[in-house]
């Protein structure tokens, strides 16, 4: 009786062959099992293959920080590393993680082999996505992108990476484990994504892009938050399917970040259901809008909410300048106010030190000790006269 791991790989693979008639042997004699573990690998390429005309290696030159950290590591946001074609007259898409250290020069490598120079256009900060023009590109292979609603957990995917230089590409194969991370903005996978493949395909069995390998982290916010996960069994990808509007302004050169409300909040109710201001940051969104301390947010942008997690996630779907609709109750009755997002309030500052109160003091600077007292000199003797 084969084991239960065995059991489990087989239905996995049962489904690899369930896709790939093209590739599936007729010799009945042939076991399943063997089947599926001969013709894993080659659905891993044949998808790989697909998606390689429009993998680009990309390359930036100069910038702060330039040069390798001495332990024969790259640094963060150096070296090679990878793009997808979006559309054939040059539009290159890749993240933002590879540009940290904002080079002057940026150069394209497609899959013919040949060399381009690079323009950075837009960024988004909320997705960790940028967009590159190069010109003197004709025809370019445009990536074929899968629409987001066939995306399912527990289908198999390939991150695909040119980072590491050669000829071939890089893969790392997985499965989709959520659908909807990071505010809703990417799907995970346990394909391992690194430096070398950020900015690159994950793509599924018809070798279509699933979404663009990208450092993200749902509490942290500088440019390289989530790289630290690298090559961990936990990768984020985002969809272009849905970011048409963000495409475009990435086309005219904007820079996207996050919207704020500007509010501190609790939950409410027992257990937890929806959210109450505490505290209105003054002169922020929710301040100019009109919101105060001892409103109950029952729902942003139409979707209810149902604690102070989920509002922050809510929140975190939109953009700054965005204008969304937040359902408030107020005195027992409910009323829909309009907010512009703003920028992100500056943190709370450190209570100022009580006079009297030593745990709360300063430290205060060394200051030189005084030198020890000299030892008094003996008396002399005092001769008498004659």
């Amino acid at each position: 009786m084969l084991p239960t791991s065995v059991y489990r790989y087989t239905t996995v693979l049962s489904f690899v062959l369930a896709g790939l008639g093209g590739f599936v042997s007729t010799r009945a004699e042939e076991p399943s099992l063997v089947q599926g573990t001969l013709l894993a690998p080659k659905a891993f390429r044949a998808a790989a293959a697909k998606v390689q005309p429009a993998v680009v290696r990309i390359e930036g030159f100069g910038g702060i920080a330039a040069g390798a950290d001495g332990g024969g590591y790259q640094a963060p946001g150096e070296g090679p590393t990878t793009g997808v074609v979006l559309s054939s007259d040059g539009y290159i898409v890749t993240s933002t993680f590879n540009f940290l250290r904002k080079p002057p020069i940026i150069t394209v490598v497609t899959a013919d082999g040949r060399r381009h120079v690079a323009q950075l256009l837009g960024r988004d900060e909320t997705c960790k996505l940028c967009l590159l023009k190069i010109d003197g590109a004709e025809s370019l292979a445009a990536a074929t992108f899968a629409p987001r609603s066939e995306v399912k957990v527990g289908q198999w995917a390939i991150a695909v990476g040119v980072g590491f230089g050669g000829n071939q590409p890089a893969l790392s194969a997985g499965i989709i484990s959520a659908t909807s991370r990071i505010s809703g903005k990417a799907v995970q996978t346990d394909a391992n994504t690194s430096p070398a493949n950020y900015g690159g395909p994950l793509v599924d069995l018809d070798g279509r892009v699933i979404g663009i390998c990208v450092p993200l982290s749902a509490d942290a916010k500088s440019e390289a938050a989530g790289a630290e996960w690298y090559d961990s069994g936990i990768g984020f990808a985002v969809p272009l399917d849905g970011l048409d509007k963000q495409i475009a302004a990435l086309k005219e050169g904007k820079t996207l970040e996050r919207g704020y409300l500007a509010i501190q909040a609790e939950p409410t109710g027992n257990p937890p259901a929806g959210a109450v201001i505490k505290q209105v940051i003054p002169e922020f969104a929710a301040a100019k809008a009109g919101l105060l301390a001892g409103d109950q947010i029952i729902s942003v942008g139409g979707t209810e909410i149902l604690d102070v997690t989920h509002l922050a996630s809510v929140i975190g779907r939109y953009y700054l300048g965005d204008k969304v609709e937040v359902l408030i109750e107020r005195a027992k009755e409910r009323k829909t106010i309009a907010v512009e997002l703003g920028k992100a309030p500056p943190p709370p500052q450190p209570p100022m030190p009580k006079p009297g109160d030593k745990g709360n003091e300063p430290p205060q600077p060394d200051r030189p000790k005084p030198a020890p007292p000299k030892p008094a000199e003996p008396e002399k003797p005092t001769e008498s006269p004659r």
